[in-house]
């Protein structure tokens, strides 16, 4: 089967390494994957704009519904090759649902002149706006109105989406390829964030109390990605600033350095430059209880993971002795040091979580419950 993937894709952001690790599981089992659009060299990916012999196609929708490549007939040619019944959206950011807020984050907001999951001046000038003010309920029912228009075959990442007719696939995958080892005797860092500021600060202002009582026992701590040193123009240009908040005299003040954002190739060897790294979801993405591509890279690399999500999440997903990784929120400074003081110990609950998304999680184990929804 050859499946066309349809996704914006970043240099140093998104689910990059997801996307390559299903060609190589497609080539190892008979199947083809492509990406939609020209080639790009940069992204080490196959794409192809050719739909002729495709059998299938799959709509990730990650951070919007524009196409990066070609020209407006793009969806007119996608819909018109592929049976809707071979079609497959994947709702990777909750937008499909009602519209929901929480502690600042949101998958619709209302908006002056266009609907939210469009927002940027690129659209604007691509598609035009105008003055009439669009809710967040009118944004929400659009939304849902145009993935219902590509597929029946609606997936979020999530084991319990809130919509009836919302199935469950992961996406993400662990690739075992990725595994760096678990040796922390020469590292650089005592802790690193890998990722931009979006909607990140009210997870990373909780840790950053946690280290803050105990701050002289670290060493260097490093955020790294986008936001963290100075605002993105192209947020301030987009109007979006509020969403990539973070409070920058409080990370000069606990000596934090702000490093740029690295391709997605280099993501987990950064993260594996220090002892741990916070496992930092958007408010939204927690409250729906899905899985990210940072949830099965951090158990890759050379690092401790710390998480700041819900035990009984940890739990269904990671396995019951990796609520040991939980930062909590009683002794969270005392977590911190015990982490840094005995990182072996730990390293032994990554070991085991590393088996256990392997044999779940794998690139071919995801590739297969795919072809099964696609031909379901």
């Amino acid at each position: 089967m050859k499946i066309v993937f349809v996704y914006w894709g970043y240099d140093d952001a998104g689910s990059m390494l997801d996307l390559q690790g299903y060609q190589r599981a497609a080539l190892d089992i008979g199947h083809e994957v492509i990406v939609y659009g020209p080639p790009n060299p940069r992204h080490e990916l196959l794409y192809s704009k050719v739909l002729d012999d495709a059998d299938a196609v799959v709509f990730v929708f990650e951070w919007t519904t524009c196409l990066k490549h070609g020209d407006l007939l793009d969806w007119v040619r996608l819909v018109a090759s592929i049976p809707r019944r071979r079609r497959v959206v994947i709702d990777c950011d909750g937008a499909y649902n009602a519209p929901i807020e929480v502690d600042g984050d949101y998958n619709h907001t209302s908006t002056a002149g266009r609907m939210s999951w469009v927002g940027s001046k690129w659209a604007d000038e691509r598609f035009g706006r105008t003055t009439e003010y669009v809710d967040a309920e009118a944004s929400s029912r659009a939304w849902i109105e145009f993935c219902d228009s590509l597929s029946d075959k609606i997936l979020q990442p999530t084991p319990r989406p809130r919509r009836a007719n919302v199935g469950t696939f992961f996406f993400h995958i662990y690739d075992p390829t990725w595994e760096t080892p678990l040796d922390f005797t020469h590292k650089e860092l005592d802790m690193v964030y890998v990722g931009h500021t979006k909607f990140r600060w009210h997870g990373m202002s909780r840790v950053l109390r946690a280290v803050e009582p105990v701050r002289d026992r670290l060493g260097r701590i490093a955020l790294v990605g986008e936001g963290w040193a100075k605002p993105s123009p192209k947020h301030t240009m987009a109007a979006f600033e509020d969403n990539f908040y973070c409070d920058r005299s409080y990370l000069a003040k606990l000596g934090v350095e702000a490093l740029p954002p690295v391709p997605f190739s280099q993501v987990i060897g950064t993260m594996s430059r220090a002892v741990f790294n916070p496992v930092i979801y958007r408010p939204l993405f927690a409250h729906l209880e899905m899985v990210t591509c940072r949830t099965f890279e951090t158990a890759a690399a050379g690092t401790i993971p710390l998480f700041l999500l819900g035990e009984d999440y940890i739990r269904e997903i990671y396995g019951e002795r990796a609520t040991a990784l939980c930062l909590g929120d009683q002794r969270a400074p005392e977590k911190v040091l015990d982490v840094l003081a005995r990182p072996g110990d730990y390293a032994q609950i990554v070991h085991e979580v590393r088996r256990s998304f392997a044999r779940l999680h794998s690139p071919r184990a995801r590739l297969r419950e795919l072809l099964d929804i696609i031909e379901g």
